[in-house]
């Protein structure tokens, strides 16, 4: 974006958009994600979280969100910014505003997916915080304990 003639093309545009949260989502969440993985089992007292399994699933869904998210915002970005710089011949806009936002839809479709699917991972991590924080024993004890008691 340093570059004069990419931040001409890119400015005001979904691009920036994506930019803003490749880092936001793809380093800023999931370094605090990550770190609270770490903290919660320690702050409650625990070995691990609940669920290492459910730790992999949250990693894909918020990866694949993220991936999703910004890929369709940086299409949207070049699509629009080359929309709004096409001229006639007469110097008029060749589009406007309103047929780059059509032209955006299905990009804002995949949005609503990647954003979805970040949202879903973090209804995982949620559930295994709480199961975490909640539950005395770990994953796949309660099973062994009841065996344990019946014999």
């Amino acid at each position: 974006m340093a570059i004069k003639t990419v931040n001409a093309l890119s400015h005001n545009t979904d691009w920036t958009i994506g930019h803003v949260h490749s880092g936001a989502l793809g380093w800023v969440a999931m370094i605090s994600i990550g770190s609270l993985y770490h903290l919660v089992p320690i702050l409650f007292g625990k070995k691990e979280m609940w669920s290492v399994n459910l730790i992999h699933a949250h990693f894909w869904l918020a990866t694949a969100g993220t991936v999703l998210y910004i890929a369709a915002m940086w299409v949207n970005g070049i699509t629009q910014g080359l929309m709004w710089r096409a001229f006639n011949q007469d110097g008029s806009l060749t589009y406007s505003f309103i047929d780059s936002v059509e032209a955006s839809r299905g990009g804002y479709i995949v949005r609503v997916l990647g954003g979805g699917l970040f949202f879903l991972g973090m209804l995982v991590m949620a559930y295994n915080t709480y199961r975490t924080v909640r539950v005395d024993e770990p994953y796949g004890e309660a099973s062994t304990s009841t065996s344990a008691q019946a014999v």
